[in-house]
């Protein structure tokens, strides 16, 4: 199974492509997409063609994206789920399903808490698809995603972390 992950952001999305082949992860390929400042539409546009490309090149069977966390800054957050819509709406209009994790379940699933760092997540990433070099945190956080959703949405050694929050380290 090929899988795409997406870090949606309006300035820069980040995209990552593994493959699980039994119960190990291949990387195949990731990078980021940058938006040049300008009008909304524009720069979704431009999101979505270069997902079609991403898409056209490498094939996936199914897409895993990070679900919008809210900020402190409305504007931004409302920003940011555009994008999000749009990633989503790109992998859609493909005929691929798409499967969304929160930032909380990325970070159980690829690090095995779910305040981790970025730094953290970046290392994890390099060593679970043995990268020779840590990849950018916008494509670390894109491949994560990915991961996450290779493994099934499961964090802590498989216990399912749909549904629950963390309070205090534990799963409530």
């Amino acid at each position: 199974m090929r899988i795409l992950g997406i870090d949606p952001g309006l300035r820069i999305t980040g995209f990552g492509v593994i493959e699980k082949i039994g119960g190990k992860l291949v990387y195949v390929s990731s990078g980021c997409i940058k938006t040049l400042d300008g009008e909304l539409p524009s720069r979704l546009k431009s999101i979505m063609d270069h997902l079609n490309e991403v898409i056209a090149e490498h094939r996936p069977d199914q897409v895993a994206v990070e679900q919008v966390f809210v900020n402190i800054n409305p504007k931004s957050t409302l920003m940011l789920g555009q994008a999000r819509g749009a990633a989503i709406c790109t992998a859609v209009l493909n005929n691929l399903v798409v499967a969304e994790y929160t930032a909380l379940q990325i970070k159980q699933a690829v690090v095995g808490q779910g305040h981790a760092k970025k730094e953290q997540v970046q290392e994890m990433v390099k060593r679970l698809l043995q990268l020779a070099g840590s990849p950018g945190a916008d494509a670390a956080d894109a491949l994560a995603c990915a991961i996450c959703h290779a493994h099934g949405g499961l964090g802590l050694g498989g216990i399912s972390t749909a549904g629950y929050r963390m309070k205090r380290g534990r799963l409530v």
